[in-house]
């Protein structure tokens, strides 16, 4: 075996890095047999496809606070590829702490050709953060699940990066990454990020006021409740979060104004086992959950149309154009919840901080307008 990877003609091979391939491939097999300790540094790649297909990671500055082995940035490269983008419009930063994966980051993008500021050493993100300045337009992460201790008690309380929010409690650092991305984010900047379900739930220490202001200030984009046995580290469903700086309608992007708007996927049904274990979601999954998303932000112009990658009177298209387009007309104006179709359901912001992730997922607000479009995913 070694031999072969030896006789590989890296020369030859510019555009298909079969080095890569095969170092992501031990990376995934490595990452399976060591069960939970996988995690730490290794995201199935169906999810990490999943971020990258919905943020479309183009143009402008990618980072990836807790960048394990890079599989976030590789498959960022992988997408402006396969949209015939050029890889020279990005540039890559990200963080690790653990001191062998941020070697095997170094090396996943090494072999690739790859560039990237990865911190001068190996450190943690919120007491050594190694891109201080950093404004980020694209920022896709795996943050690692309830992470327990993560500062003192006496630590970090007047921290910029919490400015505004209350300061995330001790026992569980999931909301201590939310707003550390949040705060890394530019003007225009997306972040797509996994979290353990119980993230959109929780009110332990503050973080019900802090999931309600997150959603106060207009973050909250799209949600996706993922099904079960996607992770190596966990068998339990997590959940996808989608934060935007700004919901404003943009032309350039094909965007329309969706301030004030929340998308929820449910795709738990969804998904096909490839072992008595594991469960992967397939490359028709992972485009029925971005075009989902796509369409739903889209202003339905024709360049925009044309750059998802149908024509404006293909029938798919159409129906869900139509669909999602009706849908946020009622939601802007003050309809009744009648006649809505029977693929979408809607729900108000509520007026406190409860949420749960089931049926569909739903985040509440103070706002008492506030409204949100759910999709449910079934399978085919």
């Amino acid at each position: 075996m070694i031999d072969a990877i030896d006789n590989i003609d890296t020369v030859a091979d510019k555009e298909e890095y079969t080095v890569g391939r095969v170092y992501e491939y031990f990376l995934g097999k490595f990452a399976a047999s060591e069960g939970k300790l996988g995690g730490e540094f290794y995201t199935p790649k169906c999810v990490v496809n999943l971020i990258a297909e919905m943020i479309e990671p183009y143009k402008g500055k990618i980072y990836d606070p807790c960048c394990g082995s890079g599989g976030m940035f590789v498959q960022s490269l992988k997408f402006v590829k396969s949209h015939h983008g050029n890889t020279k419009d990005i540039s890559v930063y990200g963080q690790e702490y653990t001191a062998t994966t941020y070697k095997l980051a170094k090396m996943n993008l090494a072999v690739r050709g790859l560039s990237a500021n990865l911190g001068e050493v190996p450190a943690d993100s919120f007491f050594k953060d190694q891109h201080p300045d950093l404004k980020a337009d694209y920022i896709m992460a795996n943050p690692p699940f309830n992470m327990k201790d993560w500062r003192a008690p006496d630590e970090l309380t007047k921290d910029s990066r919490f400015s505004g929010y209350e300061t995330p409690p001790t026992g569980n650092a999931n909301y201590a990454w939310i707003l550390h991305m949040v705060s890394k984010l530019s003007t225009n900047g997306v972040a797509g990020f996994v979290l353990a379900n119980g993230a959109m739930s929780t009110n332990t220490t503050g973080e019900g006021a802090i999931r309600q202001k997150l959603v106060e200030n207009d973050l909250v984009d799209c949600m996706i409740a993922l099904p079960g046995q996607l992770f190596y580290t966990t068998q339990i469903p997590v959940c996808l979060w989608f934060l935007s700086k700004s919901k404003k309608a943009n032309k350039e992007r094909g965007y329309r104004d969706r301030e004030g708007e929340t998308l929820f996927i449910d795709a738990r049904q969804i998904g096909s086992m490839i072992s008595r274990t594991q469960k992967e979601l397939t490359e028709e999954d992972i485009a029925r959950i971005a075009d989902t998303y796509h369409n739903w932000r889209s202003d339905g112009s024709p360049a925009t149309v044309s750059r998802l990658g149908d024509s404006p009177g293909s029938p798919e298209s159409e129906s869900t154009r139509q669909k999602t387009g009706a849908i946020a007309q009622r939601l802007k104006g003050s309809e009744p919840y009648a006649d809505q179709p029977a693929t979408a359901s809607r729900r108000r912001w509520k007026t406190s901080a409860n949420t749960t992730s089931y049926s569909p997922p739903v985040v509440t607000s103070a706002r008492p307008r506030w409204k949100t479009t759910a999709f449910p995913l079934k399978p085919r």
